[in-house]
Order: C-alpha cells, then structure tokens, then sequence
C-alpha cells in the first residue's frame, strides 16, 4: 500500500492536546477507506502538523481527515521509507 506524508499549516497556532483529538477521529474514521494514520510530529510554534499514513490514494487519506474533524492537508506527498 502506498505511504503518504501529507503537511497541515495552522495559522493560529497549533496544540498538541488539539492534534491529539484530531489523530483519535481520524483512526475511528480511517476503517471505511482502507486508510491507517501511522503517526503524527506536530510543531506547535510553526503551527505545523504532519501525518504518515498508508492509504489507497491521496484522495482516500484526505477523505479521512475531512470526516473526521475538517482539516484537510495543505500538501501531501507519496513517500517511501528509508533507514
């Protein structure tokens, strides 16, 4: 399955308690579209979220994230993973 990295910008600012929330709908909404959110870094001073997930398609991942709580990403790009 592809893995995307996709990158929110949150021009009031950002919490991590608030993406916390967010991350939680996402993995209860994430089932219907074949999609599983991975992990999340926030940086809160930049007002910057960025999520790694396997999904279908970008569109699959975005579907997600506009169900659950509305914030759709700025960008989003398919990545592969190194070490």
């Amino acid at each position: 399955m592809p893995l995307y990295m996709d990158v929110h910008t949150i021009a009031e600012g950002v919490a991590m308690a608030d993406v916390v929330q967010a991350h939680k709908a996402d993995l209860q909404h994430q089932g219907r579209h074949d999609v599983s959110y991975l992990r999340y870094w926030v940086d809160e001073s930049q007002g910057r979220i960025f999520c790694l997930v396997e999904a279908p398609s970008a569109e699959a991942a975005t579907a997600v994230h506009r169900e659950a709580h509305g914030l759709v990403a700025d960008q989003i790009f398919q990545v592969q993973e190194g070490s």
